[in-house]
């Protein structure tokens, strides 16, 4: 994408994006709130049109190939959205079948296992945890498979093991080929996940590169020598797995 711009009235939004994600990878745009993110996620998939600026998605373009774009592509936004009332599996044939692929019920039975939910496919969504819920969520947005998918905060509100949970299945996917667009607020997400990082600040990339290289924009870190603490998050996971055995 190239000079991509978005205001609202006096509001600047976004003032020139300019963004290359390759095929398979974890591309992690960063930013706090209101930097633009969730905005610039509309538009590349054509919820929004964008003010100026250009950008294609697998050859579409975004402005005149909207509906090869969403063909395309997969977006799954800050909140889960399941149906609560069906179960899991229920939900995974309901997509299927108003995608009017055949063998919905294989299609669905095949996206359970694959993200750890076969024994839940039963359940109705309503007694899901939220990383339950998330993982059936982005298995939803896979059906089609789909070569690219955005996730949008994914884990926004989630507790440390959903968390975890969800991180696996956004390695797996780019793993098994898919290209992952993932906005977050959250550096460990950008850090633990992304093969590439850009920093959205006030609607311009201030920065954009490996974890590696956007390091080497600070100076060289003293070397001293201090004992590791655990984190709190460690201490969480590690007693919850404890307690599972």
């Amino acid at each position: 994408m190239q000079g991509i711009e978005k205001s609202y009235g006096d509001l600047h939004v976004l003032r020139g994006v300019d963004l290359d994600v390759a095929p398979g990878s974890i591309f992690a745009l960063l930013g706090s709130n209101g930097a633009g993110k969730t905005t610039l996620v509309k538009i590349l998939s054509t919820l929004l049109r964008a003010d100026a600026g250009a950008a294609s998605i697998e050859g579409f373009d975004i402005a005149t190939q909207p509906a090869d774009v969403r063909g395309s592509i997969s977006l799954t936004g800050q909140f889960a959205a399941v149906d609560e009332v069906l179960t899991g599996r229920e939900n995974l044939v309901l997509v299927a079948r108003l995608r009017h692929l055949k063998g919905a019920g294989r299609i669905a039975d095949e996206l359970l296992a694959r993200f750890q939910l076969t024994d839940a496919a039963g359940r109705r969504v309503a007694t899901y945890s939220g990383g339950m819920r998330r993982r059936l969520d982005i298995a939803m947005s896979l059906i089609g498979n789909p070569p690219a998918i955005f996730l949008d905060e994914p884990t926004t509100g989630l507790d440390p093991q959903s968390r975890a949970e969800v991180w696996s299945c956004v390695k797996e996917l780019a793993e098994q080929g898919t290209t992952v667009l993932l906005t977050t607020q959250y550096l460990d997400e950008a850090e633990h996940l992304a093969d590439r990082i850009a920093i959205l600040h006030e609607g311009r990339i201030i920065a954009n590169g490996t974890l590696d290289e956007l390091k080497r924009l600070l100076p060289p870190a003293t070397v001293e020598y201090v004992e590791k603490q655990p984190t709190l998050e460690e201490i969480f996971l590690a007693v919850i797995e404890g307690a599972a055995e």
